[in-house]
Parts: C-alpha cells; structure tokens; sequence
C-alpha cells in the first residue's frame, strides 16, 4: 500500500470512521451489544477525541479512511491508566505493518499525555490483534479494569508504558 498516512481524526472523517468500525463488526461477526458497537458517540468520534488527554487517528491513503484508534482515559478507572480505543483496519490494510505503526502513534500519544499503563479489551477470536498487543507489550490480564460498558469483550490486556 502507497501513500498512505497517519493523521489526526478531522469533524469530515465522523461518518467514514463510524462506517469502518460497523463494517469490521460486520465482517468478524464481533457481538453489537455490549461492545464499541452501541456507544453513543460511535457518530461523532471528532466530538469525543477533542476532550483533553484524549486523541484519534486514522489511516488514509487517496482520500479513503483505512484505519482507525485511539487514545482515552480509562473509563471509571486509576487516572493514571489510558484505554487504546476502537482500533479497526479494512482487511485490505490487515497484515502490512500499518497496525504497528498506529499502534506506535497511540503509545506514544499515551506517554505524552501522562499515563503510566494502557489497558485494551478484544475479543478471543481476534487472534491477529492480540498477536500486535503482544508484540507491543501488552499481557494479559485475569479481570477487567475501569467500567468501559463493554462486558461482551472477555479479553483484557495491559502494558506499561
């Protein structure tokens, strides 16, 4: 893939990111209820990232939105904890190296921002993305941290940054 960079989500990308992220429900078949799916502001992520010590990316290449994720305080959680959000890839993206390179944007946003670990929740069969959890650091945890709403995501890992 050519020409394609990591930038900060714009108020134009609301609807092409809240496609993406529904079409990979969609195609994984990931549960809608209890998940990232039904949060109210699916629609609006310029919106939501814009709060302090918050921030979204996406991946673009010729004008089309590829990629997204993003970084948050942990929801009802230690205030020294960031959660890595809603990070979804197009299958024609999955598998070049661009995960990490967004996943490197985030950790680093995360640093910058103060936290101390970042925590994620997914989903046992996403086996692609626990592997770029791994491979940045992450371990998996026994329990869930903060309150996020998404009980449907069994999964949990944190990393220390």
């Amino acid at each position: 893939m050519k020409n394609w960079v990591i930038r900060k989500i714009e108020k134009e990308d609301n609807q092409s990111v809240a496609k993406l992220i529904r079409s990979v429900f969609d195609e994984m078949e990931i549960p809608k209820v209890g998940t990232a799916y039904e949060d109210p502001y699916l629609d609006l992520m310029f919106e939501e990232y814009s709060k302090p010590k918050s921030v979204y990316f996406v991946v673009e290449s010729e004008g089309e939105i590829l990629g997204c994720a993003g970084i948050a305080a942990l929801e009802n959680g230690d205030p020294k904890i960031c959660e890595l959000q809603k990070m979804y890839f197009l299958p024609k993206v999955r598998g070049l190296g661009i995960g990490s390179k967004m996943m490197d944007e985030c950790l680093e946003s995360a640093r910058n921002f103060g936290f101390e670990k970042c925590y994620i929740e997914t989903m046992p069969f996403m086996h692609a993305a626990q592997k770029l959890y791994r491979k940045s650091g992450f371990e998996y945890l026994d329990a869930p941290l903060g309150c996020t709403g998404h009980n449907s995501c069994p999964v949990w890992m944190l990393k220390k940054l």
